[in-house]
């Protein structure tokens, strides 16, 4: 199978994209986070404070915020008992998970942290966050500003940062369970955790810059990863100076490639629990993520900036509303993802304006594919199916954020059709007022960025979920991501053909009622 056909399965035809009689075990299944053996440890505080809200940082973060600092980002956060009728008589049976406050697909959490830090309590070095005991790992001591700014190409005043997060991806984590389709959950799983790590950074004052490009095999080699089991997928530096995060004086002084700057430093390679006995073999992941890779400096490139422009078509000017001022911490507990705890409610026109002018605001980040803020039309955008919304026919809209308006394609209630559109019944469509889908271009950014354009678009697409799903519960409503649907009946509800875009994920948003189960946080 070419892999232009095994991406277009990923969306389209999942078996297809699938090894065939593939059967879960169970009880081989990982863990979901991964714990280092015989490795330094540094503890964390346990004084999580309990609220967040947004705050101003001239100095370099203590050892103790660090700590608060990733667990709001990727910390064990709750303990979960859902009670699931067994049968028709009256027993139950309990299932517990481990949650955080990022969503993941079917809770398996495939992503993980390592932070490159420089800080006055701790040596310079290397460091995995250990979620399970929250706490920072060793990997590799040592001071490497020049050879994380060189793997950046340059771009980065890496020391004037006091720390850069690396998102990995081990692909055994949520192959066990999704096989081949687990390609496609783990770059959104990457993306809503860069969404959170944007989000927490304001309340703690930092300034942070995402990169999608770097040199792979360079990076690798530096946190000590196989890229036969796991691979970076973003570096985020992270600094107290937002001029620092991006610089490029000095970009194109010097050209870089993997193999050279590999040869800087030794090998390293750590034991690690993961659980699972028999991990099978994932080719087709391996073989798109070598190829996604980048060898040399000179291949970083920047997206088309061009604005896609909207005329003709018919428009419901929204009302002007504020950004919305909350406290996060208390958002990020409240949040969960109803099921058939959806219970019809209208919706306020405000709230659909509020809620979509949030989701949008994602992309107001400093990033390596257009840097400062600027309007590309390779972004994704909101489409979205309405019922009972103040003012508003139900319908099939577009939400247009540079004149902040809704655009009209298809008037109805669509509910129906969307619920036949999913693979199971795990959400009752028709309790639900706002179905929005996160909408992308069918090639993603291939034209400049080959095959990892398709991981950096679905990285995209998460951020955009995860600030939708955390404005959804500012406002009290929940929201549930959904991967599970029938793509091509949405794209047709969006008369998406004819401009070669693609529903990417959908997400049922409204009002929810109490769900069985008892939950317990774990915070001090």
């Amino acid at each position: 199978m070419s892999l232009q056909t095994f991406l277009h399965n990923l969306h389209f035809d999942i078996e297809k994209a699938n090894q065939s009689n593939w059967e879960v075990d169970w009880e081989d299944a990982p863990l979901t986070y991964k714990l280092y053996k015989d490795l330094p440890i540094i503890p964390l505080s346990l004084d999580i404070p309990l609220s967040l809200t947004e705050e101003k940082n001239e100095v370099n973060p203590s050892l103790n915020e660090i700590g608060y600092f990733l667990w709001y980002v990727y910390g064990l956060t709750q303990i979960a008992q859902t009670a699931i009728p067994s049968g028709s008589n009256e027993t139950v049976t309990m299932m517990s998970s481990n949650r955080r406050f990022v969503p993941s697909g079917g809770g398996l959490y495939p992503n993980e942290v390592y932070l490159y830090l420089k800080s006055d309590k701790v040596s310079s070095g290397i460091y995995h966050y250990d979620v399970a005991r929250h706490c920072l790992v060793l990997l590799r001591e040592g001071n490497f500003d020049s050879y994380v700014s060189s793997a950046l190409g340059n771009r980065c005043e890496i020391s004037k940062c006091f720390g850069t997060i690396f998102i990995s991806t081990m692909f055994w984590k949520n192959f066990f369970k999704y096989n081949n389709f687990s390609y496609r959950l783990q770059s959104l799983d990457a993306g809503v955790l860069i969404g959170q790590i944007l989000e927490v950074s304001k309340r703690f004052g930092f300034k942070a810059g995402v990169y999608y490009q770097f040199l792979d095999q360079a990076i690798n080699h530096l946190i000590g990863v196989h890229e036969r089991e796991e691979s970076i997928y973003a570096a985020i530096p992270i600094s107290i100076e937002e001029s620092s995060l991006f610089s490029s004086e000095n970009s194109k002084s010097m050209s870089f490639n993997s193999t050279d700057l590999s040869k800087e430093l030794p090998i390293v390679s750590h034991k690690y629990i993961l659980k699972s006995k028999n991990i099978r073999e994932f080719p087709m992941l391996i073989k798109i993520n070598k190829l996604s890779m980048m060898d040399s400096t000179q291949s970083f490139k920047k997206v088309d900036k061009s604005d896609e422009v909207l005329e003709g078509q018919q428009r419901i000017t929204l009302p002007k509303v504020s950004m919305l001022s909350y406290d996060l911490a208390a958002i990020c507990k409240k949040r969960f993802s109803p099921e058939l705890d959806f219970t019809i409610r209208p919706v306020s026109q405000k709230n659909l304006a509020t809620l979509l002018r949030e989701t949008t605001a994602t992309f107001s980040y400093l990033n390596d594919l257009d840097e400062p803020f600027k309007k590309n039309k390779n972004r994704p955008k909101l489409y979205m199916c309405l019922h009972n919304v103040e003012g508003i026919t139900d319908g099939a809209y577009c939400y247009d954020d540079l004149t902040h308006s809704l655009i009209k394609i298809k008037l109805g209630d669509h509910r129906i059709q969307l619920q036949y559109g999913m693979n199971a019944s795990t959400v009752n469509l028709c309790q639900i007022p706002i179905c929005i889908h996160v909408v992308g271009n069918k090639e993603h950014i291939k034209s400049t960025h080959s095959y990892r354009g398709y991981r950096i678009q679905q990285m995209e697409a998460g951020m955009m979920v995860q600030r939708l799903l955390i404005a959804a519960s500012a406002l009290e409503m929940g929201g549930h991501p959904l991967l599970g649907y029938d793509v091509k009946l949405c794209d047709e509800i969006y008369e998406l053909e004819e401009t070669e875009k693609t529903s990417l994920i959908q997400i049922p948003i409204g009002y929810y009622g109490n769900r069985p189960w008892m939950l317990g946080n774990l915070h001090g």
